[in-house]
This record gives structure tokens, C-alpha cells and sequence, in this order.
């Protein structure tokens, strides 16, 4: 294109043309690296600082507002400032990265900006916006005020020429020499972000143009002098910041409240700095002079307090500073509770700091909302500091600063960033809150790489195992634990039939105290819990032995976490979660006062080894399954003389209870190589050892292998977890009081087969699971098994009858209805069933995810013991 300064744009169709090179330039300079950016960007801001003094020159000559020293100040600021703070900032291509996580972030351009530039401060604001541009490759076209169209422009081709001759493409930054409102808003259609500075006209027209818009709202900003305050400094602050450029920074002070008890010496301090105080009629003349039909009269912006006073009609000494009217309303009708945007100031008055906030909170919602406020206080006093953030709805709340120079961020407060615009968000109806700067140019890539989560292993700190252990496993109590007094958890058949009695006899040899709480029922309640805490609460246990079945470690854990955390929220602890290190509610530390030691008696549950218990409110009837590794027992004891009684019915649910659990967590998403191990070896124990179990009882060789694998498969479970088997399992059980190894045993070859499907309609969510492929490890574990086949699926289905066989060699039936429920009574229930099942904590690590009409299905096919069938998708 023709060099940028001989093109002008002065008609539409020059408008067009330039936002075609303009765009075509924006595309070369968005491949730019950031060093070569670095250098544009370097170069543009020691061009406009040079010329500093020029601009603000050409700005009061054409504006006829504001100071010249001032606008030095302005442009030096938007200059040195913005400079300073973003000359390190990354702004191209990869700007954060984590190579572990596999994430990165990727800065990229917005495009073309439109930037709407004030009369108020037409060089320094299109100085600050050309440099954020270049300095995020976008390219800029400006719309300058009507009133500052030639200053304006010169702003921006000084920066354009130095950022052309430091390597940027041409016409990387414009702007319009004949501004219109058509214009203007046809640039702002076009553009792929506008940059609105202006008042709240130009600003709605920005955020109503279709387009992404950053705008600013009006300020109106309210001071308060409290008593504790630096008076001096508080009135030097605010002459400082509303004398500034004559006040035309939309964060400086409009008004000021002081306190009663400091009001005339605060008056006085003014009037000694050279304020002058209206009096009289001359208050009214200033109101006139003010508003013209209800609107700020353009012609006092920017103007010295002596022209304003002219212009009303009033005499005031030379060189006064601010004129200063004092008031009481607040109402929309008195002119001084508006912005003024020059040295006009109101004073209120206010009997208390409370009344002080009132009238701030009044002012700022009569056109300041979301801007600034500011407060004059002794730092020491942050009762009232905070008091004032709270009420104040502003983005900005300055403590003891001249707003003007404090709300620009940088000067007074070096963690606010520099910007001459200032967003008011939403309380201003802006889109943004912040001191608009680099980042609100930008469009963030985020690069995610698939990762899988970290896993883990979790266990008993000890496990003792073998025939006759428990002896010598108890004597740690004394000689690590130094237990002194032992809470032992029990029912009342173990109780009675004195199963416990080698526990007790052990802990009396060793010296320690124990009570015995016999009372557990076989689906524990919280009423059942907190009766054996109270028990604890008179007999001050360091030590809980849970010594039984499911139930008794169950309740043995639910008084562990009472006597420690005697409020305990079951509601809150029971919540279900995707991630059991990203659950919502925070469980409390364990094992402050208690270890835990856990004794099973039956060779199925693995809660010996598992952060699970299940607690039913017997009020309510919600079972409230909890899951928290604080809930792992410090120590389990496994001691085959502690199950050589189990009888016939306890050992085939019990044993395939723990094959479930094999299965479950094998086939779960979360399973890792150690879990794999474990369920394994749990698999080729059970399939061998549970027969003869259930047949013999007395063969203490196949007793302790069962008690091992119902460990080992309790341990995988508890690092993998399960599946919808369990889900449903549990259902089953508290709708028609089937045992829950029975439950498991009816639905889990329905559920395998369900989950075998390769192209099911979901599969389940977890970073290491990448496809389905459950036939392939049900087969893997088959073939562990001793299953073998021509291919995965004929392994598969083998593997399947070998799982019949097993369950029909303990004496497992075929169907849900064999178990005596009545088919009425079951479909009653299969809805709400089949919906609490989905909900289950287990259903969330299956593979394939369930669909509830899935669920209902499965549970029907198990009511009749059907051959499984696939669901149609439809």
C-alpha cells in the first residue's frame, strides 16, 4: 500500500479500503516473534515519550481543556508506564507451559481493534492503546473525538513511524481524519474488538455493535476524610488529583464526606491550600453553571476553577484551585452530586462513619457504579477499611491516594496495573473490572495433552497373615502402639459363642484395659454407632479392635470417625464424587486419639483392608456408604482360626462376595498393575479354594487360602474400586433382603457380558481408559484362570461357565425370584431400584457407563435367570 501518512480517511469507501490493509497487515505481523515484537514495542514507547511535550501541546491548543504540564504527565505516563510493565510480558505464541501435565498456553491476536478515543485525554489514551496493540500484534485503527482529531492522529503515526521503521509491517496502526458517528460506528462493526473510551453514549454503542467490546463506565467518584485521617495529606491528596489536567481523569474526586468531629478543620486546611468555598447564591449560579438541561455543561470540562467561576458569574481570588460547594442532597437534582470532570469538588458532612458510607454508596449508584472510591483513614483503623471495600460496588477503592493519579494504577500502588482505561464491570455495565491492559487483547489457546491421572496404592500400614497370627500380631499394640486401653467391636454371636475370647485373653496378658461392645446389628445403624461411642466416651479407648464380619467393621470404623469427630455430617461424608481426591467435602484426620485394628471373621468382605464402611440412618432408612482413606485400618489381622467356623451359607456369599470384588476391580478403569496382581491372584485362589471351603469347612488349607484372597481382592478393590455389579448387588439387597455376596452372585454374569460389549452406547470417563476393552482383560484374567480358547471371545465365554460352575458347587441358584421374592413385590420396586443403583458410588469405575434402562434390564433378566441379551440402542 501507499505509505500510511498520505492515505486519509475521510469517507466511507477510504474507510473499507484501510480496514482491508489494515487486516492484511495484522496477518503478517501475527506470525512476528517476540523478540521482534519486543523491539516494535520498545521503540513506539520511546517515540511518543520524546514527543511528550508537542502532544500536549497540540492537545490544549485543539481541546481548549487541560493543562499542557499535565498532559506531559499523561503521555509520559502512557509512555514510560505501560512500557515498564508489559516490556517482559510473553505475548506470542507459548506463553506458559508444563510438559509434566501436558498443558500449555498459546497467545494469540484479537485482530483488528477498534479504539474510541476521548476528547478528554486524546493523546496519551491513543499512545496507551497503539502500545498495548503493537505489543499483542494486533492492529489498531483509531476513531479520534471530533473536538481532538488532529492531536489525536499525531499521537498515533509517531507511534506508527517508529514501529514501521523498527521492523513492524505498514499500516499496522490507523486512524480516521474526518471522525463521524457513522464512521465510527461502522468501524466499530467491522473491527474483531472494540477499545471504547468516551462517556456512556459512545460506550453503549460499542457493547449494542455486535462485537466484542471493552468498555468503561462513568465515574463519580466519592472521598471520605475520616476522623483518623492524615488531614493535611488527605486535602493535599485530593487538590493533587482534582487539579489534575483540571480534573478531567474520570476516576477523580467528585465529591468528598468528612466527618463532623474533623469538618472544620478539613474546611480550613482547603481554604489554606487555595479552595474557595461558594457561598450563597453562588451556590446556585454554580448549579446552573454545572448541568445544562439535567446534562454536565461540556464547556466546564477541563476548564481552570477561575474560567468555571467566570463562567457563573462569580468572583473568586486568583489561583484558586478547586471550587467547592457545600451541599446536603443527594438526589439527582443537585448538580454537585454529579461527575464534573473538573475542579469543581462537593462537600458533606457526616455525623458518623456508618452515615459517611451511606452517603458514598448513594453517590456512587447516582452514576459512579463500578468505578472508584476513596477513603481517608489511618491505616491502623481496618475495621473501617473493610467496612468501606464491603459497601462501596466500585472495581477501584483507594486508600488514602490522590484518585486521579491512584486509580490509573502504578503511581500510588504498584500491584495496579497502569491504564488510562478503567473497566467498571458489571456494576458499570462493562464486560471487564480491571485496569484494561495486554491481557484483555489477547485470545488464550489452551493445549491440553491427554494425561493419565496419578493413581496409588493404598493399604493397612500392616498386614499379619497365617494361621495362629494373631498372638503375636496383638503384641505390637504394646510394644508400637503402647495401647493401653482397647475397645473391642464386636455381634453378640461371636460374643456369646466366645469367639472373642482369644482376643480378650491376649490383650490381659499383654496389661491392656478393654471393654467389649457386643451390640452390633447385622446392618449397623448411626443409633447403633452412637451407642457404642458413648460406651468409648466413659472408657476412653487408644485403641478400636473391630473383630467379625462386614457389619462389625462397618460400625467398628463409623465409631472410630464419631469418637474423634463427634460431629460428623454422614450427609456431606456420603456425597458421591467422580474423583475420591476431588470430593467436595474434606474428611476429617483420623487416629489422633484411636488407632484402628481390624480382625475379620469371614473371608469376603476385604473390609479389613479397605477406606469403606456402610451406616444406615435408622430414622430415615438412607444407607450412607462412606469412602475415605482415613477410614483404612492402621493394622489388619488375618487368622485363618478366626474363620474355621463359618458356616455353609456365610461361605459361598462371603466367597464370591470377594470374587466380585476380584472381577470388579480388574475390569474397573482405575486399575493399575498392582491392583491387576492382587485380583489375580485373588481369582486363582478362589476358583480353587472356595469349593472345598464351602464343602469341608474343616480344611484349614482352604480356609486360609480364601481368607488371603478375600484380602488381596479387598485391597485391589479398594485402590481400583468396583463396578455397577456392586451398584446393583447393594440395591438388591436393601429392597428384598438378599445377602449381598448372593446379590453379587446373581447379577455378575450379566454384567460381565454387559460389559464385554466393544462398541457400547457410553464408555466410561477416566484419562487411562482409552477404549472399551473389558473382553480383552476378562479374558486376560480367564486365561489366568486356567480357561483357554481359541479367541478372546470363546475364552470369554468359558470363562463364564467356570463362574456357573463355581457359584452352583456352593450352592448359589439361578435367579432373583429362586430367593423367594415375589415378582409383584420385585417390579414394584425395580424403578426406584434401578435409579438408586445408577446413583451407587460404585457404578462410577465400571467401563461401560450405565444407562438406567440398562440397569432395569439386567435386573429383570437376573429376576427370571434369562439368558443375557443385549439392549437394543433405540
Amino acid at each position: 500500500m501507499a505509505a500510511d501518512k498520505n492515505f486519509v480517511v475521510d469517507t466511507m469507501e477510504a474507510l473499507q479500503e484501510k480496514i482491508a490493509q489494515m487486516r492484511k497487515a495484522q496477518e503478517i505481523y501475527a506470525s512476528y516473534s517476540q523478540e521482534q515484537v519486543d523491539a516494535i514495542f520498545r521503540a513506539a514507547a520511546s517515540a511518543a515519550n520524546a514527543q511528550r511535550i508537542p502532544l500536549a501541546k497540540m492537545a490544549v491548543e485543539e481541546t481548549g481543556m487541560g493543562v499542557v504540564e499535565d498532559k506531559v504527565i499523561k503521555n509520559n505516563y502512557a509512555a514510560e508506564y505501560i512500557y515498564h510493565k508489559y516490556k517482559d510480558e510473553k505475548t506470542c505464541g507459548i506463553i506458559e507451559e508444563d510438559e509434566a501435565f501436558g498443558y500449555k498456553v498459546v497467545a494469540e491476536p484479537l485482530g483488528l481493534i477498534a479504539a474510541v478515543i476521548p476528547t478528554t485525554n486524546p493523546t496519551s489514551t491513543a499512545i496507551f492503546k497503539a502500545l498495548i496493540a503493537l505489543k499483542t500484534r494486533n492492529a489498531i485503527l483509531i476513531s479520534p473525538h471530533p473536538r481532538a482529531k488532529n492531536c489525536t492522529a499525531a499521537a498515533a503515526r509517531i507511534v506508527l513511524e517508529a514501529a514501521v521503521k523498527a521492523g513492524a509491517p505498514e499500516g499496522i496502526i490507523g486512524w480516521i481524519d474526518v471522525p463521524s458517528l457513522e464512521m465510527t460506528n461502522e468501524l466499530m462493526r467491522e473491527a474483531d474488538c472494540i477499545l471504547a473510551t468516551g462517556g456512556p453514549g459512545m460506550v453503549h454503542s460499542a457493547y449494542s455493535s455486535g462485537k466484542p467490546a471493552i468498555g468503561v463506565g462513568a465515574g463519580n467518584t466519592p472521598a471520605i476524610i475520616d476522623e483518623t485521617a492524615d488531614i493535611p495529606m488527605a486535602v493535599s491528596s485530593i487538590i493533587h488529583s482534582k487539579t489534575f489536567d483540571n480534573g478531567m481523569i474520570c476516576a477523580s474526586e467528585q465529591s468528598v464526606t468528612v466527618l463532623s468531629s474533623v469538618y472544620d478543620r478539613v474546611r480550613k486546611e482547603f481554604e489554606k491550600r487555595g479552595c474557595y468555598f461558594l457561598q450563597g447564591e453562588e451556590l446556585d449560579k454554580m448549579r446552573q453553571t454545572i448541568l445544562i438541561n439535567g446534562s454536565l455543561n461540556a464547556k466546564i470540562v477541563g476548564q481552570p476553577a477561575a474560567a468555571i467561576a467566570k463562567m457563573a458569574g462569580i468572583a473568586v481570588p486568583a489561583g484558586t484551585k478547586v471550587l467547592i460547594g457545600e451541599v446536603s442532597s443527594l438526589e439527582p437534582s443537585e448538580a454537585f452530586a454529579h461527575e464534573k470532570l473538573s475542579p469543581v469538588l462537593a462537600m458533606y458532612r457526616a455525623d458518623t462513619f456508618e452515615e459517611a458510607l451511606e452517603k458514598a454508596e448513594r453517590l456512587v449508584a447516582d452514576g459512579g457504579y463500578g468505578h472508584t472510591a476513596s477513603l481517608f483513614v489511618d491505616p491502623a483503623e481496618g475495621d473501617k477499611i473493610r467496612k468501606h471495600a464491603a459497601a462501596m460496588k466500585t472495581c477501584r477503592i483507594l486508600i488514602n491516594t490522590p484518585s486521579s493519579q491512584g486509580g490509573i494504577g502504578d503511581l500510588y500502588n504498584f500491584m495496579l496495573a497502569p491504564s488510562l482505561t478503567l473497566g467498571c464491570g458489571s456494576w458499570g455495565g462493562n464486560s471487564v473490572s480491571d485496569n484494561v491492559g495486554i491481557k484483555n487483547l489477547l485470545n488464550y489457546k489452551k493445549v491440553a495433552e491427554r494425561r493419565e491421572n496419578m493413581l496409588w496404592f493404598r493399604a493397612p500400614r500392616k498386614v499379619y497373615f497365617k494361621k495362629g497370627c494373631m498372638p503375636v500380631a496383638l503384641e505390637e499394640l504394646k510394644t508400637c502402639y503402647h495401647a493401653r486401653r482397647c475397645f473391642v467391636v464386636t455381634d453378640q454371636f461371636l460374643f456369646d459363642n466366645g469367639f472373642t475370647k482369644p482376643v480378650e485373653k491376649r490383650l490381659a496378658e499383654l496389661g491392656i484395659q478393654y471393654t467389649v461392645f457386643s451390640d452390633v446389628q447385622p446392618d449397623p445403624t448411626l443409633a447403633n454407632a452412637r451407642a457404642g461411642v458413648q460406651v468409648m466416651e466413659s472408657f476412653h479407648p487408644d485403641c478400636i479392635i473391630a473383630f467379625g464380619g462386614g457389619s462389625a467393621m462397618d460400625a467398628g470404623k463409623i465409631m472410630w470417625l464419631l469418637y474423634e469427630c463427634p460431629d460428623a455430617a454422614f450427609s456431606d461424608m456420603s456425597m458421591r464424587y467422580i474423583d475420591i481426591r476431588k470430593k467436595i467435602y474434606s474428611f476429617p484426620k483420623l487416629g489422633e486419639k484411636c488407632c484402628f485394628i481390624a480382625i475379620p471373621t469371614s473371608s469376603g468382605t476385604g473390609s479389613e483392608a479397605t477406606p469403606f464402611a456402610v451406616i444406615t440412618d435408622e430414622k430415615t432408612g438412607i444407607k450412607y456408604p462412606v469412602t475415605d482413606y482415613e477410614l483404612m485400618p492402621e493394622m489388619a489381622i488375618i487368622d485363618t482360626d478366626n474363620m474355621m467356623t463359618q458356616p455353609k451359607g456365610l461361605t459361598a456369599a462371603s466367597g464370591i462376595d470377594a470374587m466380585t470384588h476380584a472381577l470388579e476391580a480388574y475390569a474397573s478403569m482405575m486399575a493399575s498393575p498392582y491392583t491387576d496382581a492382587l485380583a489375580i491372584k485373588a481369582m486363582q485362589e478362589i476358583f480353587r479354594y472356595l469349593p472345598e471351603a464351602y464343602a469341608n469347612g474343616g480344611n484349614v488349607e482352604a480356609r486360609e487360602h480364601m481368607a488371603n484372597a478375600s484380602t488381596m481382592a479387598g485391597m485391589a478393590f479398594a485402590n481400583a474400586f468396583l463396578g455397577v455389579c456392586h451398584s446393583m448387588a447393594h440395591k438388591l439387597g436393601a429392597y428384598h433382603h438378599i445377602p449381598h455376596g448372593v446379590a453379587n452372585a446373581l447379577l455378575i454374569n450379566y454384567v460381565l457380558q454387559y460389559n464385554v460389549n466393544e462398541k457400547p452406547p457410553k464408555m466410561g470417563t477416566f484419562p487411562q481408559y482409552a477404549y472399551p476393552h473389558t473382553l480383552e482383560r476378562y479374558a486376560e484374567a480367564a486365561r489366568a484362570c486356567g480357561v483357554t480358547g481359541k479367541d478372546d471371545r470363546e475364552v470369554f465365554e468359558r470363562f463364564l461357565d467356570k463362574l456357573t460352575e463355581l457359584k452352583h458347587a456352593v450352592g448359589i441358584r439361578d435367579s432373583i425370584r429362586d430367593y423367594g421374592v415375589e415378582e409383584k413385590a420385585f417390579f414394584e420396586t425395580l424403578d426406584e431400584m434401578t435409579e438408586n443403583a445408577f446413583d451407587d458410588q460404585c457404578t462410577g469405575a465400571n467401563p461401560r457407563y450405565p444407562l438406567m434402562k440398562e440397569i432395569r434390564e439386567m435386573y429383570r433378566m437376573a429376576y427370571y435367570g434369562e439368558p443375557y441379551q443385549e439392549m437394543d440402542e433405540a
